[in-house]
């Protein structure tokens, strides 16, 4: 039987996987990862004038399927996304490159999961108000995301150092998920009235302080994604029960990074990663008044799992199938 690549485009994955299968996706891989089920080495930055490449390697043996992003981020594009990502799904017992697909909105998608994931298992039970810090494509999908895990929100605090954008934010949201929108005009009223957090944004300064935080809040730290980049005041990283993906991303380029340079914070400082929480090695919020953080950096087998399980979707329906383009890599 000829073997051929399926060529799936942002298009070809937005008909077919949600933000529910992304969820799904991404708590069972990360179970897996808890478990050591998993390889997948810290992802490998290519530093440029304009921007960085990073690279992304994964293998989950219980899929028999390994993968590789490529996703690139230059702040000052014009015309073209400042984020960009292919990934490549490889069948590990020929190495055969089964799909080259369109990962930009995986990346958005796994991100927005993962937040979610993190919110099921640290904030409290009865949260019912978020708040967004950053008004971006990031927040949108976190808090996509956070209304499945955490349904019963109903009112959000939207702060954006551009209101315009905050307005269209808190609109759209009203729209989709029938929510109450509150404008803030500050990061401190975001902080004072909402149980869950995301924070966003691009800084290099923190700009969420200690003094802007409750007691109770869980915090989806989002935005530091390279070094020197940093949203939370490093007094507030150090109070709370801090949760990271990965040690080695989080401490070169999460929020953890700034801190850890500076020797604020150590790595027994941190309570736990992602995985050992989702497997259960370690409980989640067990404190209703503790700070927690989900330092997430992004993680190479919450992309495997999102796109194996889109690749599932095409080979599974033959009408589908049909109409994605393929190449044959092997022909002559």
């Amino acid at each position: 039987m000829k073997q051929t690549t399926m060529l799936i485009t942002r298009k070809d994955i937005e008909k077919v996987f949600n933000m529910k299968e992304a969820i799904e996706a991404v708590e069972h891989v990360f179970k897996l990862y808890g478990e050591n089920k998993v390889q997948m080495p810290p992802k490998v930055y290519l530093t440029f004038e304009k921007g960085d490449l990073r690279s992304m390697p994964a293998y989950i043996p219980e899929l028999n399927l390994a993968g590789v992003k490529n996703v690139n981020v230059h702040p000052s594009n014009k015309g073209i996304p400042t984020v960009m990502a292919t990934f490549t799904l490889v069948d590990t017992e020929t190495g055969f490159p089964l799909a080259i697909m369109d990962a930009t909105h995986i990346t958005n998608m796994r991100t927005g999961a993962a937040g979610a994931i993190a919110a099921k298992y640290l904030s409290k039970e009865d949260s019912k108000t978020a708040g967004f810090i950053g008004t971006g494509i990031q927040a949108e999908t976190q808090l996509q995301a956070l209304m499945i895990t955490r349904p019963g929100i109903s009112k959000i605090f939207v702060f954006d150092a551009d209101k315009n954008k905050s307005m269209d934010f808190a609109k759209k949201a009203e729209e989709l998920y029938s929510i109450n929108s509150v404008i803030a005009e500050s990061i401190e009223e975001v902080g004072k009235n909402a149980d869950i957090i995301a924070t966003t944004t691009p800084v290099r300064t923190p700009i969420v302080k200690a003094t802007d935080i409750a007691e109770g809040t869980h915090i989806n730290a989002i935005g530091a994604d390279a070094e020197g980049k940093q949203e939370l005041e490093s007094s507030l990283i150090k109070k709370a029960k801090i949760v990271i993906d990965n040690w080695t991303q989080a401490s070169h380029s999460g929020e953890i990074n700034v801190p850890v340079s500076e020797g604020v914070i150590k790595r027994e400082d941190i309570y736990a990663d992602i995985g050992e929480i989702a497997s259960g090695k370690k409980p989640g919020r067990n404190n209703p008044n503790d700070i927690t953080i989900f330092d997430s950096t992004g993680l190479a087998v919450q992309d495997l799992a999102c796109a194996a399980k889109i690749y599932k979707i095409f080979m599974e329906d033959s009408t589908l199938s049909k109409e994605i383009q393929t190449i044959d890599f092997l022909s002559s």
